[in-house]
């Protein structure tokens, strides 16, 4: 099987340094000709729409800014070649329309990157509420992001480039783990700020987010904070309370056996370690010819609560 990376910044690097490990990649593309000189030996594009269709790799991996992401899913879909994309899917209404249609239509595998859903800490919390009420899920991020973070690339903090601010970047796994234990609200409530950015940003870098109407998710997330704190999710079910942090699980006060890391963390501390287990289940899906959980539909759900929220402006909206 034949990979290709797309865009080899930070994230993309990571990638491509599992894929080179399972012997997968075999093609790199980047708009910067610079990036390109560490992957001497494999197939090198500046254009993606050429290395989809001169190359003909099996599988690409989508790791641009956020606002290249649908297009090139779209494009790629429509080619028959398998994707597996970065978060987030898209960063509007009018490309998550696009994206699903594509998926619908093609006979390839979407995949998105929501790495955290393989966190031995969620794996644990997950299997535990098989069967149980969830009634409330409260998410906290308090994160540190510097005006220089910013200027490491011309597409932060921009709404047309990332979409938004520490909502659909720093905050969005929490946000997809919200749902994924607890459901997706119809309704919420949300407010967004900039409150210690707003000098290098037009995006928020402060959001919080209510579940008004079905399962009860409530998110506080900022990335003004001056120093990384850990995330940390509450969860409550009808017979027990539950705190998860990295590495972490305690069920009403008693710290849980959650077993040893299966993959080690690659790449910055923020990434944390499932991103290996992430590509390797998706793989071993393509292999099989089995679907892989994490589709287009499941990628879906974060932006649409993400693209809620950016339209409540503190008034209750459907999701």
């Amino acid at each position: 099987m034949r990979s290709a990376v797309i865009g080899v910044g930070n994230i993309g690097t990571l990638h491509a340094h599992i894929l080179s490990e399972c012997c997968y990649l075999a093609a790199v593309c980047d708009i910067d000709e610079s990036k390109l000189s560490p992957y001497g030996g494999l197939a090198l594009y500046t254009d993606y729409k050429k290395l989809i269709d001169e190359f003909h790799p099996d599988v690409v991996h989508i790791c641009t800014p956020h606002n290249l992401h649908a297009e090139m899913t779209v494009y790629a879909l429509d080619r028959g070649v398998n994707v597996l994309c970065e978060k987030p899917l898209c960063i509007s209404y009018e490309e998550l329309e696009a994206v699903l249609d594509a998926e619908k239509r093609s006979a390839a595998a979407l995949g998105v990157c929501l790495q955290n859903r393989y966190n031995r800490e969620t794996v644990f919390v997950k299997e535990y509420l098989k069967g149980r009420n969830v009634v409330s899920a409260v998410g906290h991020v308090a994160w540190h992001r510097t005006a220089e973070y910013y200027a490491s690339g011309p597409w932060r903090g921009r709404k047309a480039t990332e979409g938004g601010g520490v909502l659909i970047n720093q905050a969005l796994h929490t946000l997809d783990l919200l749902q994924y234990f607890a459901g997706m609200p119809e309704k919420l409530t949300a407010s967004t700020s900039t409150l210690t950015l707003g000098d290098c940003i037009e995006v928020e870098d402060t959001a919080t987010l209510i579940g008004t109407k079905g399962p009860g998710i409530t998110l506080f997330a900022t990335n003004g904070q001056n120093y990384d704190m850990p995330v940390e999710i509450s969860i409550k079910t009808d017979d027990s309370f539950i705190k998860i942090m990295p590495g972490l699980v305690m069920i009403n006060g008693e710290i849980m056996d959650i077993g040893k890391e299966t993959y080690r963390p690659l790449g910055k501390l923020c990434y944390g370690s499932g991103h290996g287990a992430l590509i390797a289940d998706y793989y071993e899906k393509l292999q099989n010819k089995e679907p892989f959980a994490i589709n287009g539909g499941e990628g879906a759900k974060s932006v649409r609560l993400i693209l809620a929220a950016y339209r409540s402006g503190g008034a209750e909206v459907d999701v």
